[in-house]
């Protein structure tokens, strides 16, 4: 629950932001930070998907600002509601509303912010079934969302193994200078693709373990304490790996984008990671 945020500064004052925070404090210190960039509240706000810790500030915008998502965004932002808060309970979250996207595209929408060209990009079914990257092509800076985590593992209980290495592809298609991943060190350079191949090695072995493991009959549980030392286990969040095997799982069941429970896979999770999950938000 602690994102990066991006800001899109136009050669005329005008504001696009990239993503709001999960709290009302960490929203503010946001619009403080946008404050000191410009005079002008951000015009549009794109989230990059619908998950709390990049949407729940969206209401501390003004009415003036457009927030614009994929469709399946908005769906997924009124169906969530507040759950994350609730599954992470412990931060000071402050006051909330929902405030889902205003203005909603499927594959590709193009943006001008003061003379800056935005392409919005959804590389289909991956980190959730809604995400959307967005590419400076001029700069060649890529907001990536939650598509990219650095240091952490992907969490993919709520989109596609199997999509999300297509999107990874499609990120490296871009060619992306800079890269500043949904969580982590803005990577820079040589750093991107190397990254990228680590997340792409990190989805392999899901796939693997998930393959061998539900053609055994073990449980997602079962297979990821099997596992449970592996090449990626020094990066953050490996409680994840029960999660993203229960999407993987689903997959090889031929349900590919079926809606799985989260409150039901969440206290294995926990199991996994021997405690309950601490949220720094």
């Amino acid at each position: 629950m602690v994102n990066n945020t991006g800001v899109v500064v136009g050669d005329d004052g005008d504001l696009l932001l990239v993503d709001t925070t999960s709290t009302e404090a960490r929203t503010r210190a946001l619009l403080d930070a946008c404050a000191t960039l410009s005079d002008r509240h951000a015009r549009l706000l794109v989230n990059t998907h619908h998950h709390g810790d990049h949407t729940f500030g969206n209401w501390m915008l003004p009415p003036t600002t457009t927030v614009v998502g994929h469709a399946r965004c908005r769906d997924e932002v009124l169906a969530a509601g507040f759950l994350a808060a609730q599954v992470l309970a412990g931060p000071d979250y402050g006051r909330q509303e929902l405030r889902p996207p205003d203005l909603t595209f499927d594959d590709r929408l193009v943006l001008h912010a003061g003379g800056r060209r935005v392409e919005l990009i959804h590389l289909g079914p991956a980190h959730t079934t809604n995400d959307v990257v967005v590419w400076l092509p001029e700069e060649r800076v890529l907001f990536a969302g939650d598509l990219c985590f650095a240091g952490g593992q992907p969490f993919l209980v709520e989109g596609s193994v199997a999509g999300y290495r297509e999107a990874l592809a499609g990120i490296r298609a871009l060619r992306p200078a800079v890269l500043v991943p949904g969580h982590g060190p803005v990577q820079r350079g040589t750093e991107v693709p190397a990254l990228l191949d680590d997340l792409d090695a990190y989805a392999a072995f899901v796939t693997g373990v998930a393959q061998d493991a539900h053609r055994a009959g073990r449980t997602p549980l079962q297979a990821a304490l099997a596992h449970r030392d592996n090449p990626f286990a020094t990066w953050q969040e490996t409680e994840r790996l029960v999660g993203n095997l229960h999407r993987a799982y689903a997959e090889l069941d031929g349900a590919p984008l079926a809606r799985l429970d989260l409150t039901a896979i969440w206290p294995e999770m926990t199991t996994f990671h021997g405690g309950p999950i601490p949220c720094h938000a």
